[in-house]
């Protein structure tokens, strides 16, 4: 697959991923955005997307997202699903399925394609590694399409940390690195920093969280009650999951949020003994061998309880 060979003759193209982005999502997308505006001049081309976190504010085009979702296009006649399939792609599904051409580019094993053309790519580190391959013209790259690219693979491998990585995920990076922006920054800023608020909600998930199954799963939970306090939002919760996980003797960490009555979103990180991408599915979510979610219904003790089934049942095996 040639990206370019797939849009060329395009008027209008729309690009979107999957709801509350992270920074693979918002990598893929705004790389391949910014390349599209480089080789379709002429194109209508238009970002669709939950606003991204602040931290993302130093891609170019960011400000260009129609974070509304209100396009003047109906029928596009191309449109990219990036980093998801079509039904986590919140209020720009219906551009999706309204398009000419759906191209799907995804690496999440759960997705089995949902476009007319599909890129699904379970053991690549990142869908922003995909959009890096399926450039096939390197010198159409330039900083800021690289410093996307390469932000989404630093997010989504916890910068070159985790089991996804591979030999081509490295060689990928230090190619785009070679562009010159200034990645020790980028990696602070966008992945380490926090703000004193993240910290402090950080802080009391780990003051409060649980270890069960003899200390091989640890579990926390932020309600409604205590985001409303700190005036947090989802994008504030972020990396807790993973700091639960690195937790000794743990096997696999759980970590939600309230986002409605009887209602959370569910985070799961394993070590690689938990498929948490099956456990997720189980419960009509997905993801990744070591990292997956979905969003659950009952009390915060009905979801441990209905979770810890699964995952004792892979713990046996």
């Amino acid at each position: 697959m040639d990206i370019y060979e797939e849009v060329k003759s395009a008027a209008t193209i729309g690009i979107s991923g999957h709801i509350r982005p992270d920074g693979d999502c918002v990598g893929s997308v705004m790389g391949l955005y910014l390349y599209l505006k480089k080789v379709c001049p002429d194109a209508k081309i238009q970002v669709m997307l939950e606003k991204p976190a602040d931290v993302f504010s130093c891609i170019k085009g960011i400000d260009e997202i129609h974070t509304d979702f209100v396009s003047d296009v109906k029928n596009f006649d191309v449109f990219f699903a990036l980093d998801a399939a079509k039904d986590r792609l919140g209020e720009a599904e219906k551009y999706f399925d309204e398009a000419e051409k759906k191209i799907n580019i995804d690496h999440h094993i759960s997705n089995k394609g949902c476009g007319d053309v599909n890129y699904i790519m379970p053991e690549a580190s990142s869908t922003s590694e995909l959009v890096y391959d399926l450039i096939t013209d390197k010198s159409l790259l330039d900083e800021e399409i690289a410093k996307a690219l390469y932000i989404g693979i630093i997010h989504d491998t916890g910068v070159f940390q985790y089991s996804n990585t591979s030999p081509s995920t490295l060689k990928a990076a230090a190619e785009l690195i070679s562009y010159g922006f200034d990645f020790p920054r980028l990696i602070d800023e966008t992945f380490y920093e926090k703000t004193y608020l993240q910290n402090q909600i950080l802080g009391r998930s780990l003051l409060e969280s649980i270890l069960f199954m003899n200390g091989r799963c640890v579990v926390s939970m932020v309600d409604k009650k205590t985001m409303n306090f700190y005036g947090a939002n989802p994008h504030d919760l972020e990396g807790i999951v993973s700091q639960l996980r690195n937790t000794k003797g743990v096997e696999c960490a759980i970590f939600m949020y309230q986002t409605d009555t009887l209602e959370y979103k569910v985070s799961l990180r394993s070590n690689g003994k938990v498929d948490v991408a099956k456990v997720a599915a189980f419960f009509g979510g997905g993801g990744h061998v070591r990292a997956a979610g979905a969003t659950m219904r009952g009390t915060f003790h009905d979801i441990v309880n209905n979770l810890s089934a699964q995952i004792a049942e892979q713990l046996k095996a």
